[in-house]
């Protein structure tokens, strides 16, 4: 098995000191990197800024923006079976880049966002026979959001986190999971480390692949 995997959040500046981001540890994306090089799999892992020693045997691309990591996960996407896309890319950029440090006047400042592409959406639009996994992270209406998620980007499954609760979420050692597969069925997968829970996912990742 060949396993692309991203982690972590991306970085948008709006100038060389300061950017738009978000509070993901890069956990999940490191221990599904883990577990794959655990068993033996060829392992990619694209990462945005982390804070985690690196995952031995696997190797290991660093970016920082939305698109960079599009451009790696793209580029790498045909030489894999299958793409667990556990990154938190943020869903907006800033449309300019000032070069210099934007200094504070006192008064109010305005940001001009354009989205950014969905790599995963993109992804799984040419994936063929390979498998794609993504994330749906959520504080409402958790198995709903992931329903509409998975159908729109065409996925094999999702794995819904509720960040609303305690303990689960960005920055923790375990998340509350939801899987949800075509056809709208949900298995309720509970509290999990996040190394267990990339055990299941990669389970159930071999499960799909063998059945193509």
């Amino acid at each position: 098995m060949k396993l692309l995997v991203t982690a972590g959040p991306t970085r948008e500046y709006l100038d060389p000191f300061r950017f738009l981001s978000n509070p993901s540890s890069g956990r999940m994306g490191y221990a599904v990197a883990a577990s794959s090089v655990a068993r033996g799999w060829e392992t990619v892992l694209v990462s945005g800024p982390v804070s985690l020693p690196p995952v031995e045997g696997a190797v290991t691309v660093s970016v920082e923006s939305a698109l960079r990591m599009r451009e790696e996960v793209l580029r790498r996407f045909e030489a894999c079976d299958a793409l667990v896309m556990a990154a938190a890319v943020s869903d907006y950029r800033p449309r300019s880049f000032s070069a210099l440090k934007i200094k504070k006047t006192g008064a109010g400042l305005t940001l001009d966002l354009d989205p950014n592409p969905d790599i995963l959406a993109e992804a799984a639009a040419r994936k063929g026979k390979r498998i794609v996994v993504g994330f749906a992270a959520e504080t409402d209406n958790l198995v709903d959001y992931a329903r509409e998620k998975l159908k729109n980007k065409k996925l094999d499954f999702i794995v819904a986190n509720d960040i609303s609760r305690p303990g689960s979420g960005f920055g923790t050692l375990a998340s509350r999971a939801v899987a949800v597969f075509p056809g709208g069925r949900a298995e309720d997968w509970g509290f999990l480390p996040k190394a267990e829970l990339a055990e299941k996912i990669l389970n159930l990742v071999l499960e799909l692949h063998e059945g193509k």
